[in-house]
C-alpha cells in the first residue's frame, strides 16, 4: 500500500491559513470531493463531523486524523493540510494542530481502513517527518514528502511523535 495511491497534488495544501477545526473540516471536505466527484461536500463535511463527535481524531504533537466512511465511494482518498498556525482540534494533549491529514475510505473497508489509519498514524508519530512536512512550502513540495514517506523517508527505527 503506497500514500500515493491515495492522494493527489491537489487535495496536499501547503501554509493554509485556517482559525478553526470546523473550517479545517470544511476544507478538507472540499479537497476530498475533488479526489472523489462521486460525492458531495456536505456528505463528507458530516461524515468526518461525525467521527469527531465521538471523540476527537487529535493525536497530539500538533496532528490529526480526522476520518470517516461513506457507502458512495469507490476507493481510500486522503487529503492534507499543513496550517500556517495550529488550531483548537480537542487533541489530547489540548495542543494546537497543524498537520491534519483527512481520510475517507468505502463503507465497507473495515480492514483496509485500519491498515490506512494505522500507517497515517505511523507517519505522524516520526518527528523528523513532521518536522519535514512543517518546514515545506509548497503544496508540491508537501506531496513529494508524503507520498515518498513510504519509499524511503521511512526516517527512524525508532520514531518520536511530532513535536
Amino acid at each position: 500500500m503506497e500514500l500515493s495511491d491515495f492522494f493527489l497534488p491537489e487535495s496536499v495544501i501547503a501554509q493554509k491559513k485556517i482559525s478553526s477545526k470546523k473550517r479545517a473540516l470544511e476544507q478538507l471536505s472540499e479537497l476530498l470531493v475533488a479526489a472523489s466527484p462521486t460525492l458531495t461536500q456536505a456528505e463528507v463535511f458530516e461524515s468526518l463531523l461525525g467521527r469527531e463527535r465521538l471523540g476527537s481524531t487529535g493525536l497530539g504533537h500538533g496532528a490529526a486524523i480526522p476520518h470517516g466512511r461513506l457507502k458512495a465511494l469507490e476507493k481510500p482518498v486522503c487529503a492534507f493540510l499543513q496550517l500556517q498556525q495550529g488550531v483548537d482540534f480537542d487533541a489530547v494533549d489540548n495542543q494546537p494542530v497543524d498537520l491534519i491529514c483527512a481520510l475517507l475510505v468505502p463503507e465497507e473497508s473495515t480492514s483496509e481502513h485500519l491498515s490506512l489509519l494505522s500507517m497515517l498514524a505511523e507517519i505522524f508519530g516520526d518527528e523528523s517527518f513532521c518536522k519535514a512536512l512543517r518546514a515545506a512550502s509548497s503544496d508540491a513540495m508537501l506531496f513529494q514528502l508524503l507520498v515518498q514517506w513510504q519509499s524511503g523517508y521511512n526516517l527512524s527505527q525508532q520514531a518520536r511523535p511530532c513535536a
